[in-house]
Formats: structure tokens, sequence, C-alpha cells
């Protein structure tokens, strides 16, 4: 499927893009494009987060529609990326009790636009999601969230294992939905400042992860398919921490 994000072509527009402060999700280079300009734009994505991938000329010649790309595209998020350690200290210093959604993993658009649109309805204060093999959020991933994504805050970090060692030191409670889970989700608790970290369905939570987690809590299974939608199991954790935040 064709990405619907803001395309950027050329090496120069890109390197000026990245200047300029524009939120990019990821860049395309062609495999075996070389010169000074080429060492300016590596030089300039040293210091970003940005993801780059080198792949054939066609799949830039599919992008480009006969644009001049000169062996680089890259996507324009189609939101403002927020840092989990800029944003902590805010809420706190609001008075919040921060509610957090990690998301390990999940690279299907649909499934986090749903995710979205649950937690915006739910009030969480930010989705994280990694720079590596994550979702890219795009246009489709803000349409599936219903808007959401237009005022759910979303980090995205570099490393998800020192993001949830940041929120430990903060005072965060993890809890893992992992189908290697101790007891059932509803036992565990959600009251404290709270990450929630959910895993892609075929995969789940990396064992990384889940070693820095406080809880892991399982949803039980009573019918003959093993697992739920990611996108419905997030809704059910998120909601039972919503129940029982308004209860403490």
């Amino acid at each position: 499927m064709t990405d619907k994000s803001e395309m950027i072509f050329g090496i120069r527009a890109v390197i000026e893009a990245i200047a300029a402060g524009k939120d990019i999700d990821r860049i395309l280079v062609k495999k075996d494009l070389q010169g000074d300009l080429v060492k300016e734009l590596f030089a300039v994505l040293k210091d970003t987060m940005i993801p780059v991938q080198r792949v054939p000329v066609e799949r830039l010649n599919r992008l480009s529609h006969f644009k001049n790309h000169q062996g680089v595209v890259a996507f324009v998020s189609a939101v403002t990326y927020q840092h989990v350690d800029n944003l902590v200290p805010m809420l706190f210093e609001e008075g919040k009790n921060p509610f957090f959604v990690m998301l390990d993993g999940i690279t299907d658009v649909r499934n986090f636009g749903a995710i979205a649109r649950t937690c915006e309805c739910a009030g969480v204060d930010a989705v994280i999601i990694p720079v590596k093999n994550s979702v890219t959020v795009n246009a489709d991933a803000v349409k599936t969230s219903a808007g959401a994504l237009h005022t759910l805050s979303v980090c995205r970090e570099v490393s998800l294992k020192d993001t949830l060692r940041y929120l430990k030191e903060s005072g965060f409670h993890i809890i893992a939905a992992t189908e290697k889970g101790d007891y059932d989700y509803a036992e565990g608790d959600y009251k404290k400042p709270l990450c929630i970290i959910m895993g892609a369905e075929d995969k789940g939570v990396s064992y990384d992860n889940l070693a820095l987690c406080d809880e892991w809590v399982k949803i039980p299974m009573f019918g003959k398919i093993e697992s739920l939608n990611v996108s419905v199991a997030a809704g059910i954790l998120v909601y039972e921490a919503v129940k029982q935040r308004r209860n403490s």
C-alpha cells in the first residue's frame, strides 16, 4: 500500500526539512547513493532519531511519480512527537496522576489508530512508541484514530527499555499485558502513576521489557482462539485502569 503521509523528495529538500525541525517518520535512501551531499545528509541525521532505510531505486520511483527524488524520500509525520522525560515532569507539576500506554512492536496502522482512539477517550496522557520496529504515524493512522492523534500526545523513544527505567525511577507502576501473566488483569493495581505496555499479537512484549515490569497480567480466554486483537486487549486494560482510578 502507498504511504499517504506527506513526502519530501530530494537530498537538499530533506536536509532543509530536518534543519527546520519538521517531524520526520523515516527516510528512504537509494542503496548505492554516494557523494558529498549524501554525506551532509547523514551528518545532519547523526543527532536525530529518524530511522533510515536503504532501498532499491525502483521503490523510490514508485513513490515519486516522476518527481526528481535524487535517491532520497522522507516521510513527514502527521503528528508532532513528544518525549517522555519532558512530559512526565510537566504532568506532575500540573498535579496529575499520569497514565501512559506503551506499544512494543506494534506495526499495524489500523491497530495503532484504534488504540489511540481508545486512549484519547479514556484520558490517557500519552502513547509511547519506539523509533524502530514500530508503526508509522501517518494519515491512515490519524484517520483510523478518528482524529484522536491530533490531541493525544505521542512519544517516540530510541529505547523502550531506557524509557521504562526512567518511568520506574519517576515513581510509575509498570503493567505488562502478556499471556505469561501471573493473574487476571482485573487483579492488577492501576491506581498509581501508570504505564501499561502492550506487545504485538505475534511476539508479545519483549522479554527485556517484561523484566522491567512490576506486574504481568493476562486477559482470560474462554473460546478456541488463543488471543484478542491488540487494540481490543488494550481497550480492556485501559478501561480497567479508568475504573480503578475513578474509584480510588
